[in-house]
């Protein structure tokens, strides 16, 4: 076990570190500290929960306590995917740097551009930003980052996840090419490694543990049910929170909706449960991790955004409520707990439908949890449709079946039944007709007079309902010469006899005749 002290860190930082009640430095620290103290470019690969944040913020904080920012020149920049891990990153500065003359900024989205501005035109010395808010400023002209020294790249490959590989390109070409950069991840997949080779020069590679490795201090456990219905994974859910001793614990879901979903289920039932995901508000979502956090919120429903970033020692139990799609997200959701040398219990629900995700975490962990089985009766668990969906698409399905009973309809007998003065063409005014611009009006009025009123829509009707086959060829040429735009004639395709002013005039002279 390495010691703090041990690691060539200053009197002040050290003092910090103790007073946050950690003397022993995990092995990514005690690996990761002196080389960064150094200069040299860090590649870090380890899970989740094992101290990666203070492996890079102790060492950033004593290399940056000589010297001053200037406006909007940040001389350290911290990359992270997630609001709430660049909000965790930010606390660590906090905790860390205290009794130092270090200030920082934290730019993440949800938060108002004022008040990032003016902490930028005051001068930062860390810069703490997730990639989209980041480059906003930086294209609103508030920010320039020519005079970055060190940069912090964490959770590369969720970011790889969350698809901001080429907005940290370009961050990265933003930046000077004579840096200090640590990077961090859990996992390497292909792109994570291929950028690390482009921007990282001669990095010193510091793997603590095996990538994608789940921690020995959580206890995993598997849970078969035979129904993939919604209803019966909540029914399960339910029954293991009920008989797990709980102090508080993390939900995870696949989709967006179904956190919401999941957490109205457990509040309904009677537990204290919340939900927290990417499409709320920040405000909403830092005022729940902060409930979260104090105790005064038990469960908390969250999507994969939440998988990273959330460093609350004391989180005793995590649930998958869905086989993550990405095995990797696996490794991160239950990375939650059992951090910090503490213990903790996982379980996933599993069903039929999930065989193929299972396969995968399963081959990525190496090893099979234990199974627990739960005595339910499933067989009155019946389906639930989807609010908004399978009740109205059932409903008109019933409405439709019988058609030999849809066609009396009670509009039609209505209008079969209606009085015998409103169908008599007297009683209904009509308009006057409009005069021929080529002819005068006198002449139009025994003309129209001539034929009954509906014979020529009946006429036109007719013609239009021919099918296209029976119609003279000139006929059907002239219909396909009208839709090109094609004119076969003298007139103007357009305006009819009626040509405009301005289209006979003659075209001007040329200066130069």
């Amino acid at each position: 076990m390495t010691e703090f002290s041990d690691l060539g860190l200053s009197p002040a930082t050290l003092k910090a570190v103790a007073e946050t009640g950690y003397t022993t430095a995990t092995p990514i620290q005690a690996e990761a500290i002196p080389m960064a103290l150094q200069g040299r470019d860090v590649l870090g690969i380890a899970q989740t929960g094992t101290g990666k944040t203070a492996a890079f913020t102790l060492p950033m904080i004593d290399r940056l306590a000589a010297g001053r920012a200037k406006a909007r020149m940040p001389r350290a920049l911290v990359i992270a995917p997630t609001r709430e891990l660049a909000d965790q990153v930010s606390a660590s500065f906090e905790k860390y740097a205290m009794g130092q003359k270090l200030t920082w900024a934290l730019l993440i989205g949800g938060v108002s551009f004022k008040d990032q501005e003016q902490k930028l035109d005051r001068g930062v010395d860390v810069l703490i930003a997730t990639p989209g808010r980041l480059l906003d400023h930086f294209e609103r002209g508030k920010l320039l980052m020519t005079g970055v020294q060190i940069m912090v790249v964490d959770e590369a490959d969720r970011m790889l996840d969350m698809g901001f590989i080429p907005d940290l390109e370009r961050i990265f070409k933003l930046t000077p090419a004579k840096k200090q950069t640590l990077f961090f991840s859990a996992t390497m997949p292909p792109e994570i490694t291929r950028l690390t080779k482009q921007f990282l020069n001669d990095p010193v590679r510091i793997e603590a543990s095996r990538p994608a490795t789940t921690a020995e201090t959580i206890t995993q456990y598997l849970v078969r049910i035979p129904s993939a219905d919604p209803k019966a994974k909540r029914t399960a859910l339910r029954e293991l929170i009920g008989r797990a001793e709980i102090n508080n614990g993390i939900v995870f879901c696949n989709r967006k909706t179904e956190v919401d979903i999941v957490a109205k289920s457990l509040k309904k039932h009677g537990f204290d449960a919340a939900a927290i995901h990417g499409d709320l508000d920040q405000a909403t979502r830092m005022r729940t991790l902060e409930s979260f956090r104090n105790g005064e919120l038990k469960l908390l429903c969250a999507s994969d955004v939440a998988a990273r970033g959330l460093d609350i020692p004391a989180v005793s139990h995590v649930f998958n409520f869905d086989v993550p799609h990405h095995a990797d997200d696996y490794v991160h959701r239950i990375g939650r707990t059992g951090r910090a040398g503490r213990t903790g219990e996982a379980f996933m629900i599993v069903t039929p439908a999930d065989s193929k995700n299972l396969d995968k975490v399963l081959k990525l962990i190496g090893k099979t949890p234990e199974e627990v089985s739960l005595d339910l009766d499933w067989a009155n668990i019946k389906d639930e449709p989807r609010p908004g969906r399978g009740r109205e698409r059932g409903g008109r399905e019933r409405k439709r079946k019988p058609r030999e009973a849809r066609e009396p309809r009670p509009r039609r007998e209505k209008a079969e039944a209606a009085p015998a003065p409103a169908a008599e063409p007297a009683a209904q005014p009509q308009p006057a007709p409009r005069p021929a611009r080529e002819r005068p009006a006198e002449e139009s009025r025994p003309a129209r007079a001539e034929r009954p009123a509906r014979e020529r829509p009946e006429r036109e009707r007719s013609e239009r309902e021919r099918p296209q086959r029976e119609r003279p060829e000139r006929e059907r040429a002239e219909a396909q010469d009208r839709r090109r735009g094609r004119d076969d004639g003298d007139r103007v395709v357009g305006f009819g006899s009626d040509v405009p002013a301005f289209l006979q005039r003659p075209p001007p002279r040329s200066t130069k005749d």
